[in-house]
């Protein structure tokens, strides 16, 4: 715009980029008290649709008032240009961001990045904006999976931007606490964001519970012999690398702002609060590494436990098919012994009158002779070769 206000002298604390790497796909829509419209603006699918959920003006700590519009924020704040605005938006049009843009000299690469969403979490400086991006996370109880936000920032000397992609974080929690300290508050733009890491940290712990709780009951599964367990372990094993994404690189961000206090003035008061923050985050991240390391362990302990169950279970076929063996032997066995009789009395009992030894008076003996001699003679060889 034309009529831009002048800007005033910003103490710029938080103005160290970190280097890190994450990326996740956008969660489901808004929720919490702050996530009704304060003013309704956009459209999707040729409907109307909410993106500022709320924009806010604040003077020495304080609420001063909640515009209707985007327009109605700017010309307010230009103004009372000792001032500040406190811009939330979910999934906004391309014509707010422009509008943003426009007003508040916002890079163009950083309204690109907040519009695609699907970036890695970082810290970058564009002139006197910082441009933050922050990964959220949420535990769902009923489907025992971890869902992920995204949350990208702007804050300017007299302005702070949240644009999220997501359900996490409920940045209206944040709001109201920072309304209810004055004093904070009053400290500008760089409280506001220091508010923000901290909430999108504390909504970390949940997670970390939910996931411990996970890998407990994982453990039940893995020896109890649950065939679905391969399946849960590898996509839990999924969702801590996406939530290592999202906590190690916001450790670099914060101790790269730490490194910043005596260069850029910091208030000492936001310094114990990033200081508790930076904790917070590293013990986290520290446990998530833990969960993907015992995870790895459950998946090869799984993995043992099924080649030994699946063995086991070979091992019995084979001793099955070892014993129908030996049954078949006996049975075949026996079967020859009977025949060998069954063929001689056969051969004899023919009603043929010119057969020899048909009226000889020793044949009757000799053919039961010939019979038992046969069966002993076969039940032995069978008895040698262990077949009986």
């Amino acid at each position: 715009m034309s009529d831009r206000r002048p800007r005033p002298t910003w103490r710029r604390a938080q103005g160290h980029p970190a280097a890190a790497s994450s990326s996740a796909p956008p969660a489901g829509p808004p929720s919490g008290p702050d996530a009704g419209p304060a003013a309704g603006s956009g459209a999707a699918g040729g409907a109307p649709r909410p993106s500022v959920v709320q924009a806010t003006l604040y003077r020495d700590g304080r609420r001063v008032s909640s515009p209707a519009t985007l327009a109605e924020t700017f010309r307010q704040l230009r103004e009372h240009p000792d001032g500040m605005a406190w811009i939330g938006l979910h999934r906004p049009t391309e014509s707010e961001l422009h509008s943003l843009a426009a007003e508040f000299d916002l890079h163009e690469l950083a309204v690109e990045d907040a519009m695609e969403a699907h970036q890695r979490p970082k810290l970058e400086r564009y002139g006197e904006t910082l441009f933050v991006v922050l990964r959220a996370a949420r535990y769902l109880d009923a489907q025992e999976e971890v869902d992920f936000g995204e949350l990208h920032v702007f804050v300017g000397p007299d302005f702070v931007i949240t644009v999220r992609h997501g359900a996490a974080p409920d940045l209206s929690a944040v709001r109201r606490r920072m309304e209810q300290d004055p004093d904070l508050l009053r400290l500008g733009p760089e409280a506001v964001l220091y508010a923000i890491l901290d909430a999108v940290v504390d909504g970390y712990a949940p997670v970390v519970a939910g996931v411990q709780n996970d890998i407990d009951e994982i453990e039940t599964e893995v020896f109890s012999g649950d065939p679905a367990v391969s399946r849960r372990i590898y996509e839990l094993s999924r969702e801590m690398v996406e939530f290592q994404r999202a906590t190690r690189p916001l450790v670099g961000m914060l101790h790269g702002l730490m490194a910043g206090f005596a260069k850029y003035g910091t208030d000492e008061e936001l310094q114990r609060y990033l200081r508790d923050v930076a904790d917070h985050v590293t013990h986290t991240s520290e446990r998530v590494d833990g969960f993907r390391q015992a995870l790895t362990e459950i998946l090869t302990v799984n993995g043992t436990l099924v080649t030994q169950q699946q063995n086991a279970e070979m091992r019995a076929l084979a001793e099955a098919g070892f014993e129908q063996n030996e049954e078949i032997k006996k049975i075949s066995s026996w079967a020859a012994i009977l025949f060998a009789p069954t063929l001689v009395g056969t051969i004899y009992g023919m009603n043929f009158d010119n057969m020899p030894e048909l009226h000889w008076a020793g044949g009757y003996p000799f053919a039961v002779l010939l019979m038992a001699v046969v069966c002993v003679s076969l039940y032995l060889v069978f008895k040698k070769k262990d077949w009986l």
